[in-house]
């Protein structure tokens, strides 16, 4: 839809109120057909599952999928999986419903408990921050299939699903050698969260594949915001060598890296390339617009929905941890060194 939003000259919301023929949106002829003519040309064509749905008893319909996440407000990954678990559920006529919990051991319980009471045949748990977790005593107790997302138990008691972040950073770093980079620096988010840890075992390995001595003064952390980009940004540019490169591990985090080099005079990729990770929406409008990873959310939303099938009670049998690819985007910020040029 974004892609679409883009090329028609409207609104993303524009353009799902067009290609799900919402009712009660009042919108122009005109407006109509440039949405589905950019969404024609894009290769895309509007789905057919409203009228589909439409057409199905409701005899037939599956059930109702509970979800429940620890945080939806620090970021938009919450909402992306749930909207990746919506779409593989509306895809098999299932509903979803949504509680928030904040990790709350008074009031977790009790909202799943209020969603089995409306018969929920199926449970996804989701934390926001990448982790294991010790399961509370009372997933292991339901009746009904429960799966992790972006979590997963020491004993493997439920499927779980989490972004492959080594592999990932790993990517991405393997990205600015191959441009011929060898002085590449990265700034970290919070040490203390797993997907920072493996980010940079991501970024080490990398350099490793590629005899790149490992250096702790290109090592700079962070906070995953853009105040803290930008002041990591500067500390490298102090450095008596400066990096050539600057794997920034999250994109709000290249926000800040972007303003401290515009600010020193620097041109991005010509001067010094960047990469972020995450593949948020701003990414796209940074300029030059930003090469990062995709953080697979939305893949694993709709994973969590497909394991469902077929799937054993809750806290029964001993399951893998699936790792989905955080898949590198290229755009415009990255450049080869004047020697591969």
């Amino acid at each position: 839809m974004t892609d679409i939003a883009r090329a028609a000259g409207c609104s993303q919301a524009t353009v799902s109120f067009v290609l799900n023929n919402t009712q009660g949106i009042r919108l122009s002829p005109q407006t109509r057909e440039r949405v589905i003519e950019a969404a024609r040309v894009l290769g895309y064509s509007p789905p057919e599952m409203p009228a589909l749905r439409a057409a199905v008893p409701s005899s037939m319909l599956d059930g109702t999928i509970g979800f429940v996440v620890d945080q939806l407000a620090t970021s938009p990954e919450a909402v992306v999986a749930i909207e990746g678990a919506r779409q593989a559920s509306w895809d098999a006529g299932n509903v979803l419903l949504v509680a928030q919990t904040m990790n709350d051991a008074v009031m977790e319980p009790r909202a799943i408990q209020s969603l089995t009471a409306r018969g929920i045949s199926a449970l996804i748990y989701m934390t926001i921050f990448t982790r294991e977790i010790t399961a509370p005593e009372f997933l292991h107790d339901l009746d009904i299939p429960v799966i992790l997302l972006n979590c997963y138990t020491a004993d493997r008691a439920f499927p779980a699903v989490i972004p492959s972040e080594i592999a990932g950073g790993q990517r991405v770093t393997h990205h600015l050698v191959e441009h011929g980079h060898r002085r590449i620096a990265t700034i970290t988010g919070e040490p203390w969260m797993q997907a920072a840890q493996e980010r940079l075992a991501g970024y080490r390995r990398a350099l490793a594949t590629a005899d790149i001595p490992f250096d702790p003064d290109l090592v700079v952390e962070g906070d995953w915001s853009a105040s803290a980009g930008y002041a990591a940004t500067r500390k490298l540019l102090s450095l008596n060598e400066r990096p050539s490169a600057i794997f920034c591990q999250n994109d709000r985090t290249a926000i800040g890296c972007y303003e401290a080099l515009k600010e020193a005079g620097l041109r991005i990729p010509h001067d010094i390339s960047v990469v972020g990770y995450d593949d948020e929406e701003i990414s796209r409008h940074l300029f030059p617009a930003l090469t990062t990873a995709i953080l697979p959310h939305l893949a694993m939303g709709q994973w969590a929905i497909e394991q469902l099938e077929g799937a054993p009670r809750a806290g029964r049998g001993r399951h893998p941890i699936t790792k989905l690819e955080c898949a590198l985007v290229e755009r415009d910020s990255v450049a080869a060194t004047p020697e591969r040029r």
